[in-house]
């Protein structure tokens, strides 16, 4: 069929009508505005979290939205087989999946951030291993279990939130004389969890299915660091921050949305394999 006005309007493009996204850490920093921008767009969002915050954002986003806009999935994701499990029942209960956005990721001392025992001169292998298994094998364990239903669907897309740390190491000058750190495991776990969308979506393209990933750049909590150690935005640590970026601030999660709807609306359909870097201009010099 010929093309019309009407499939360039953006409101066309951008739609996510009729879609049914899952996202894990829905509840966390950048999850909870994430669910938000899913659900204004048109989207039926099914929202996985351990935290207990989740069923009140999950009330808030009903009320706004309606119920049947909103499922709940609260999982400790390091429950490897119930994770497994409710996968499985995502894909059984969802008429469709069609977007998949794995986003969760443990920002606390358990996995090295902001404490000492997180340096890469005492990182531990639990800290690894949290890391690594929240980092990209979470990423694996739900594009194993619902992607197959995109491919019996042939159409889906992956997106992967990554960081800017998976292309460029963070800079020690950061952290200097601040309680903050960047451990070594979360830059390794996020530049596999690059790789492992590209191989994704080298092997599942003929399949209809497409996988990306977002890479925030500085995008500091100032209300509150996974419960530890806030940073305020007058803070040293905030001010560097701001200073290493061509903007010379830091970002809003609201700036990751954009983003996020190209990639899990039909406006990205040809776009696939790809690490796009919402950096503040970070990594561009």
């Amino acid at each position: 069929m010929p093309l019309t006005v009407n499939d360039l309007r953006r409101d066309t493009l951008f739609s996510l009508e009729g879609k049914t996204a899952v996202l894990t850490g829905a509840s966390g920093f950048l999850g909870r505005t994430f669910a938000l921008a899913l659900l204004a767009n048109g989207a039926r969002v099914v929202a996985l979290g351990r935290s207990e915050r989740l069923k009140s954002e999950a009330e808030r986003w009903a009320n706004a939205f309606g119920a049947s806009k909103i499922a709940v999935r609260q999982i400790d994701m390091y429950d490897r087989q119930a994770l497994e499990d409710v996968c499985d029942a995502i894909a059984a209960e969802e008429r469709s999946i069609d977007v998949l956005i794995n986003n969760a990721h443990e920002l606390g001392a358990a996995t090295g951030f902001n404490v000492p025992e997180g340096s890469l001169e005492n990182s531990t292998f639990d800290q690894w291993q949290r890391n690594l298994q929240g980092g990209v094998y979470w990423a694996v364990q739900t594009t194993q279990r619902l992607g197959v239903k995109m491919k019996e669907q042939r159409r889906g897309s992956i997106i992967n939130i990554a960081t800017m740390y998976a292309t460029v190491a963070p800079r020690p000058q950061l952290y200097e004389g601040t309680t903050s750190l960047n451990p070594p495991g979360y830059s390794a776990s996020k530049a596999a969890l690059a790789a492992f969308t590209r191989y994704t979506a080298s092997f599942w393209g003929r399949e209809g299915v497409r996988a990306n990933c977002i890479s925030p750049g500085p995008f500091s909590n100032t209300e509150d660091v996974a419960g530890q150690n806030s940073v305020t935005e007058d803070s040293p640590f905030v001010q560097r921050l701001k200073g290493y970026t061509v903007l010379n601030r830091i970002g809003r999660p609201v700036e990751l949305c954009g983003a996020l709807v190209f990639l899990a609306s039909d406006a990205s359909t040809y776009v696939t394999g790809q690490n796009l870097l919402v950096d503040g201009g970070w990594t561009a010099v």
